[in-house]
């Protein structure tokens, strides 16, 4: 009798570390919906701010929601990535972690706080590819990989740590793959293309910012992003770029800087 072999999901650490991160023609075309459904949601989103009639007007978030965990495991993690990425990179990660616990917190979302930041600080780690044709979250989960076993974090937790540095940039996350891996690709869709930014509070949007500046992260990342689309054709910053004119969305997300 012959088996059936079944693959990983498009954006898991399986199937990213099996295809080097590279779409097929039908996989570009099953991620089409979620990413007209994304640039839909941008374009209304924008619209509702730029009427001040956004959900984020009505919304609260507790302060304390937004802080990181402060762990030992934490603070190794960030000392341990402050060599890996550049300070736009590594403000950026802070606030994926402070967008993705927000976002918890309005959707009513239990997650693992450690291992959320965890993701959230490694997840870039990697960008953009030293290696022609392999996705960058290869490199950026081999390094939270390599610092979750030297500090003995458990290997179902390390491998949602993974998961979740490689899904974060693959159209159509849902909480189906996880609340961590759910959590880090919208945190990072918020500071990057303005994602559901205008569910946020105006307050925690400021604070946010104002406690990890921007420091031109839109202009660094734009090119991170082509270069990483030229190292890995038909990758995912490939697809973004050609198909999410990256560059573009990345311009208009409502933010300075």
């Amino acid at each position: 009798m012959m088996q059936t072999v079944t693959h990983a999901p498009i954006g898991t650490i399986g199937w990213t570390e099996r295809t080097g991160g590279v779409l097929s023609a039908g996989e570009r075309l099953s991620l089409a919906p979620a990413l007209l459904r994304n640039l839909g949601s941008l374009v209304a989103g924008r619209a509702a701010m730029a009427t001040r009639m956004h959900a984020g007007r009505r919304n609260t978030v507790a302060p304390d929601a937004l802080a990181p965990p402060n762990s030992p495991l934490a603070r190794e993690a960030e000392a341990a990535v402050q060599d890996l990425l550049t300070p736009a990179l590594l403000n950026h990660s802070r606030r994926a972690y402070a967008w993705g616990a927000a976002l918890a917190a309005l959707d009513d979302i239990e997650y693992d706080r450690e291992l959320l930041y965890l993701a959230a600080l490694f997840h870039d780690t990697g960008l953009p590819s030293q290696v022609p044709s392999v996705d960058f979250t290869v490199r950026s989960a081999e390094l939270a990989r390599d610092f979750s076993d030297r500090h003995q974090v458990p290997a179902v937790q390390r491998e949602l740590v993974t998961n979740a540095i490689a899904l974060h940039h693959t159209p159509g996350v849902t909480l189906d793959f996880g609340p961590e891996a759910f959590l880090l690709s919208a945190g990072a869709a918020v500071d990057v293309f303005g994602l559901r930014s205008d569910q946020l509070p105006d307050g925690v949007r400021r604070t946010v910012v104002q406690d990890y500046p921007r420091t031109d992260f839109k202009r660094e990342f734009s090119a991170l992003l082509r270069t990483e689309a030229h190292q890995v054709p038909h990758g995912r910053a490939w697809y973004l770029h050609h198909y999410a004119l990256s560059t573009l969305t990345i311009r208009l997300a409502p933010f300075h800087g």
